[in-house]
């Protein structure tokens, strides 16, 4: 679909632009054998609430950012390598249309199109470059996924505990393991989640007994000095000190973006975006997380 784009001029100059939009705040793009498929504005599921944020997809990765000015200026660019990328549909809400989840191993959200053909558009373009990429990667799908954080308004009070309520001194905090909304007493432990960080993370107590019952399990399968590592591990789970609990909620200059239509190049007549939409659905169907 978009090889003939690999070594054009245009698709140079789009890369290029993509470059100078994000500066100093983001890293070189241009590389051989990258082709800029499509870009657009999606609204994404931040933990505090929705956010306008500027996405473009490439044939092996997924790069989104906050919007500084309109289709001038962006930063915080996060990149997503498209062989970690899977994409579920979510059925639609009376708040909340046009939506679908974007999963990777370190990182998942939720996502709104404009309308349900930009959503389909967005999903079948996303899906044809992942499927491309595995296959000439000769790669297997990643199955294990980052949860995806349940968004701060739909918790008033800690979803382990049941008690805790939350109010402008009582914090709410996220486990990177399911994306529970928990109080600080019920996620006081760290465990290390290798494939989100080098470094352990925030987690609720639940899984926190889960996955240290799992890792003492794996260690009693290994060599004596691999026991060691991972005992070590263990105490640094217990140190909740240093946490943070940030993500991506960089403001915009302006307030809402103006929409436009996404862009997406290269030949796409072979493309039968309701087919692939359809089946995206079908096997992926699932339902935002709740209370």
């Amino acid at each position: 679909m978009v090889d003939r784009l690999v070594n054009s001029e245009a698709n140079t100059r789009r890369i290029a632009l993509v470059e100078s939009c994000f500066g100093s705040s983001g890293v070189p793009l241009a590389i051989s054998g990258r082709v800029l498929v499509g870009e657009g504005v999606l609204t994404k599921m931040c933990r505090k609430r929705p956010k306008s944020r500027q996405f473009f997809l490439f044939n092996d990765i997924l790069v989104y950012g906050n919007i500084v000015i309109g289709k001038k200026k962006y930063n915080k660019q996060h990149i997503m390598p498209l062989e970690e990328v899977s994409l579920d549909d979510i059925e639609d809400c009376s708040q909340y249309r046009n939506g679908w989840l974007i999963r990777t191993t370190t990182k998942s959200f939720v996502v709104y199109a404009a309308t349900a053909t930009e959503k389909q558009e967005w999903m079948a373009h996303i899906n044809k470059c992942v499927e491309d990429l595995l296959r000439k990667s000769g790669k297997k799908p990643v199955e294990n996924h980052a949860a995806v954080w349940v968004p701060d308004a739909e918790a008033t009070v800690c979803m382990h505990c049941k008690k805790t309520q939350f109010t402008m001194i009582v914090r709410r905090h996220h486990c990177r393991n399911c994306g529970a909304v928990v109080c600080g007493p019920c996620s006081a432990k760290k465990f290390l989640l290798p494939q989100q960080s080098s470094k352990p993370v925030r987690v609720c107590s639940t899984c926190y007994e889960r996955l240290s019952k799992a890792l003492k399990v794996d260690t009693s399968k290994t060599s004596p000095n691999h026991e060691n590592s991972n005992v070590n591990a263990l105490k640094l789970s217990n140190d909740s000190s240093g946490d943070d609990d940030s993500d991506d909620e960089g403001t915009s200059a302006g307030t809402e973006q103006q929409h436009d239509q996404p862009k997406f190049y290269g030949d796409t007549t072979n493309l039968n975006v309701e087919e692939s939409f359809n089946a995206s659905t079908t096997h992926n169907s699932s339902h935002l997380p709740t209370n």
